[in-house]
């Protein structure tokens, strides 16, 4: 078995074991690469069919392809999409930085969804790779009924036991990509001809390495036009991949304050 399989095996009995101990509970749907591997992986868990509804926190601010993805594959992949909404920026914390403001809105969508819908779970597709405070994450996360996660009271996870019998109360973020690397996803996508959004691929000498919200996502440059050669491109990039994000770019303490109070 060589590595994806055992990523691909492992992220399948996460989400299996989410799925048996966990009611309700929704995945995150942002229609980047990491959560179309997601939900890929949630349709062979379950036999080609996702039997939990799939959340798109909308900030109506994505990129057209994006949304035009979203209306395309949420027909072919036979989704049950909920669309949540965000409350306007003006409602946001007035002591975050810019674009740390504006994202802090999907955090607050993503609780008005939880506490409309009373989910305990939900499933998102973060790495620990991608930034510093996503390191110290779990694969089953707690956190107390207002989202806020305390990262230095979180369960041991040794040997791939995972703790998940929680206080009434508690909800639950599940993590099944946890230990994939951003090259884990392209090869991946790649075995396994995974849809993407146009965007990842260069035109004019730029391209998308990380999709969020247009007004505060940038391009890298690059020259890759295809999946091989953004493969190759990551083996010898030292840039970190959301450098095209402009909220990595504020204040390290903003990103933290933000993943303690429910960003995904």
């Amino acid at each position: 078995m060589n590595r994806l399989d055992e990523l691909e095996a492992q992220s399948i009995y996460v989400l299996r074991e989410a799925y048996n101990t966990i009611e309700p509970m929704a995945m995150l749907w942002s229609f980047g690469k990491d959560s179309n591997v997601m939900i890929w992986l949630a349709r062979k868990a379950f036999f080609g069919h996702v039997p939990f509804p799939v959340l798109h926190v909308d900030t109506g601010r994505k990129f057209k392809e994006m949304y035009a993805f979203r209306d395309r594959y949420e027909g072919e992949w036979g989704l049950d999409l909920i669309r949540g909404t965000c409350p306007p920026v003006e409602e946001m914390d007035p002591g975050l930085p810019p674009a740390a403001r504006s994202a802090a809105r999907k955090t607050a969508g993503l609780a008005e969804a939880i506490e409309q819908y009373g989910f305990k779970g939900i499933v998102a597709g973060i790495r620990r790779d991608e930034q510093a405070m996503r390191a110290k994450e779990r694969v089953f996360s707690p956190r107390d009924e207002t989202g806020t996660w305390d990262f230095r009271a979180q369960p041991a996870e040794l040997w791939d036991q995972y703790k998940t019998d929680f206080p009434p109360g508690t909800h639950i973020r599940i993590h099944p990509l946890l230990q994939w690397t951003e090259l884990d996803i392209w090869l991946y996508t790649k075995r396994e001809n995974i849809p993407l959004v146009p965007l990842y691929f260069a035109q004019d000498g730029k391209r998308y390495r990380s999709l969020g919200d247009e007004d505060i996502t940038s391009p890298v440059e690059s020259d890759a036009s295809s999946i091989d050669e953004i493969i190759s491109e990551l083996k010898m990039t030292t840039t970190s991949e959301r450098s095209g994000r402009a909220m990595d770019h504020e204040r390290e303490d903003a990103f933290e304050r933000l993943r303690t109070q429910g960003y995904m």
